[in-house]
């Protein structure tokens, strides 16, 4: 849901395994900061960075709006993927035409994948004990 708030500002919400990340986004300079911190340093990974400008790239907005997440739960991987979402939804909000862009490219649809939980009698979710015949 992409909310819109004075100011211009447009707020959205995007989750990934356990991340959430609400995100804000306003006319600017092409800032970006997650949890207070610029992303370039709190994403320690250029592979994470280059996701979650991802959608920015694809609609030509990189640079022309600043955008300011918190992000919690989960890990780095998770949160951007989380942010991946927030920004593409977000940007449908403060502009409705890129939503066929964005569609097509798959980054408006929530990564459903989990980790899968331990089972009972096995070391792992699905990994097995060596079986023994004898």
């Amino acid at each position: 849901m992409v909310r819109f708030m004075e100011g211009s500002v447009y707020f959205a919400v995007g989750r990934r395994k356990e991340a959430a990340a609400a995100v804000r986004i306003k006319p600017g300079t092409g800032q970006i900061v997650i949890n207070g911190k610029p992303a370039g340093n709190y994403l320690a990974r250029p592979t994470l960075l280059m996701q979650v400008e991802q959608p920015l790239k694809l609609t030509e907005t990189l640079g022309t709006v600043d955008i300011t997440a918190n992000c919690k739960g989960g890990g780095l991987s998770g949160q951007a993927g989380a942010l991946r979402l927030g920004i593409a939804r977000a940007l449908i909000g403060m502009n409705p035409d890129l939503r066929a862009i964005l569609k097509a490219a798959g980054l408006l649809t929530r990564d459903p994948r989990m980790v899968e939980r331990k089972k009972y009698g096995q070391p792992g979710a699905r990994k097995q004990f060596q079986f023994s015949k004898r």
